[in-house]
């Protein structure tokens, strides 16, 4: 896999994530909401989640590989938008377990095997 080729992969997992989980933040505002306000933050989380969807299934690379990566990439932009929404900070525990979700998302996508070249 070439150098451009892993970063197009890495655009594309940084657009999915960043949609799952600002859908997902908009859904959680969403909740605390009433009528036509409730409504329209739904529909927003919605569509993103949708586009979350598409944009990771887009990705170049197997789909069990890109789940891999996908998950650390995730959790990455998950504690940003988790510090952004709602000024959450992680404690050690999360950057401990953090560390091995990375590591273990780069070990799925990028492990050579004899039998998948």
């Amino acid at each position: 896999m070439s150098g451009t080729t892993r970063l197009i992969i890495l655009g594309f997992l940084i657009l999915a994530t960043t949609m799952e989980v600002t859908g997902d933040a908009i859904v959680r505002m969403g909740l605390t909401q009433t009528g036509w306000t409730k409504l329209l933050y739904f529909i927003g989380g919605a569509a993103l989640l949708f586009g979350y969807g598409y944009a990771l299934n887009s990705a170049p690379i197997a789909f069990e590989k890109v789940v891999g990566l996908y998950i650390a990439t995730l959790f990455v932009v998950w504690q940003i938008v988790s510090f952004i929404a709602f000024r959450t900070v992680p404690g050690v525990s999360t950057l401990i377990g953090g560390a091995l979700i990375v590591a273990g998302g780069l070990v799925v996508a990028f492990w050579q095997t004899a039998e998948h070249g």
